[in-house]
């Protein structure tokens, strides 16, 4: 079953009274009011208030960053007499709202506006998080209610800032409020030369401040952080960042960021900061960066590896809000923090910054192992739902890196079927969906669905095999250490991984 947008509607939600006051000191009061449509109660949520020369409003103390503030259904603002635009949202969940309005002096306001779900996916069982926060931890719980968002580690050290150095680490440092919301005091990244590593539910933080650019090697808090707990996670937080085929080869990652930070709300970061650049000819801008970031991740599954696609905005960091970059997981049972993070490894999930995307394959969620013996193959049956309020074209089968089929968004929001897909060798697929959203890459997608064709687990290409073989050492071409044995120490991981990849290419099973 496809729904079809419900975004233009969302004109009619506004309600506005005028009432005649004098004016407020330092300029004209607005009170906005934000209610559940349904239940009539305030609604937590996000909201871009913006004057005509397009500067973003505050309000008062409430959570500010960039071009939007959150509240809890209500705020105050003071404003200028002139016009202004509001935009409001509470995550992918609910409809857009967006409108116009004229401040006159002498005039205070009262807007209302009422949002409406237009799907309620943790009814369903998917439950929604993000592995890339960077706002003030007093700031958590509004900030997750007003984005709907149910699990949000924050980021409270990485290399050059430790907000835990002069002050007693707390006993538990998961925090559970509103019954199924989470988020974790602990997160931290050590971003480098390399790239980023976003290290999750560990107790205390790694001691990474001393760290240069280049020295130690990333792979020394790897070490470390595994020491402290064998359960710890890892994300490697892009795909083209550096470092990726030496983090890769440790096979000690969880998940990789698919949906990350380059991807903003309303533009795109075009370059690959200091990370493997991709051919601008070829993936030009705006959104080339967003193909180049899938097209390695397809590559890191051609070459055998299985690891789920994650997803992180770098709010407070990156001009995004909480949550716009997020990764939907599935569970069977009641939402717990130790589930939603067993579900995102076994990858029965999707990731999006708008779409709602969920696919099964023979009734299997993403993330499923489907084996047949080698003289059968075998033929899956795909269903999509899709909620989404930006235009969409197509939905794609991606198989074993390739679009295998495209198929309009108009046949599938009739019949909610993607057709089958047959595999007579291993391999793997995933669906996608990418909007016409011209500013930035705004898209869903699956986790990996795979396939086991007779004795072969795992199909490994020779190509992507050699493609991060290459990396590797086009990699080590560009370490900068002067001093000749921390050169040494530094080069030794790289060369480790530079073996793990020529075994890779030697053992390959298909081009």
């Amino acid at each position: 079953m496809i729904k079809r947008p419900a975004y233009r509607a969302a004109p009619a939600f506004l309600l506005l009274l005028a009432i005649c006051t004098p004016p407020s000191a330092g300029g004209v009061e607005v009170e906005i009011t934000v209610r559940d449509k349904k239940s009539g109660q305030p609604v937590p949520c996000r909201i871009h208030l913006k004057d005509s020369a397009g500067k973003p409003q505050r309000a008062g103390e409430l959570p500010f960053w960039f071009d939007h503030f959150v509240c809890p259904g209500t705020a105050q603002v003071q404003l200028s007499p002139g016009k202004y635009t509001i935009e409001i949202e509470r995550g992918p969940e609910y409809v857009r709202i967006g409108a116009s309005f004229d401040v006159k002096l002498g005039e205070d306001m009262r807007l209302a506006y009422q949002m409406e779900r237009c799907v309620d996916l943790a009814a369903a069982g998917w439950w929604s998080g993000e592995l890339h926060v960077h706002r003030p931890v007093a700031a958590m719980e509004l900030l997750m209610r007003a984005e709907d968002l149910h699990v949000a580690p924050v980021i409270t050290w990485w290399n050059k800032k430790n907000l835990w150095a002069d002050k007693k680490l707390p006993s538990n440092p998961l925090v559970r409020f509103d019954g199924n919301r989470f988020y974790h005091l602990m997160a931290g990244e050590d971003e480098r030369e390399g790239g980023a590593l976003l290290y999750f539910n560990l107790k205390k933080p790694l001691a990474i401040a001393a760290a240069s650019r280049e020295y130690p090697s990333p792979l020394k808090f790897v070490e470390a952080a595994y020491l402290l707990d064998e359960d710890v996670w890892i994300d490697i937080e892009k795909p083209f960042w550096w470092d990726v085929p030496l983090w890769l080869a440790t096979e000690k990652m969880k998940s990789i960021g698919l949906a990350n930070n380059h991807m903003c709300r309303d533009r795109m970061s075009e370059k690959e900061a200091w990370g493997k650049p991709r051919f601008v000819e070829r993936l030009p801008p705006p959104r080339g960066n967003g193909f180049w970031t899938q097209e390695i991740y397809y590559h890191v599954l051609n070459a055998g590896l299985r690891l789920p696609p994650s997803a992180g905005s770098a709010s407070g960091v990156l001009p995004n809000p909480v949550g716009y970059n997020r990764v939907y997981v599935h569970l069977d049972k009641e939402l717990t923090y130790a589930g939603w993070w067993e579900g995102l490894k076994a990858g029965r999930s999707f990731v999006t910054n708008g779409p709602l995307l969920r696919v099964t394959a023979n009734g299997k969620l993403p993330g499923h192992v489907f084996r047949a013996d080698r003289d059968k193959g075998i033929k899956l049956d795909l269903k999509a739902e899709l909620t989404t309020q930006d235009p969409i074209r197509f939905v794609e089968i991606i198989k074993n890196g390739e679009i295998a089929r495209r198929v309009s968004y108009k046949e599938v929001m009739k019949s909610g079927s993607l057709g089958a897909v047959d595999f007579g060798e291993s391999g793997w697929f995933l669906v996608r969906v990418i909007t016409d959203n011209t500013k930035t890459f705004r898209f869903a997608s699956t986790a990996p669905f795979y396939v086991e064709i007779g004795h072969v687990t795992a199909r490994i290409s020779k190509a992507s095999a050699a493609f991060f073989l290459n990396w590797t050492r086009e990699r080590m071409k560009r370490i900068q250490v002067d001093d000749p044995q921390q050169r040494q120490e530094v080069l030794a991981p790289h060369l480790a991984a530079e073996r793990f990849w020529q075994e890779r290419v030697a053992k390959a099973n298909a081009e």
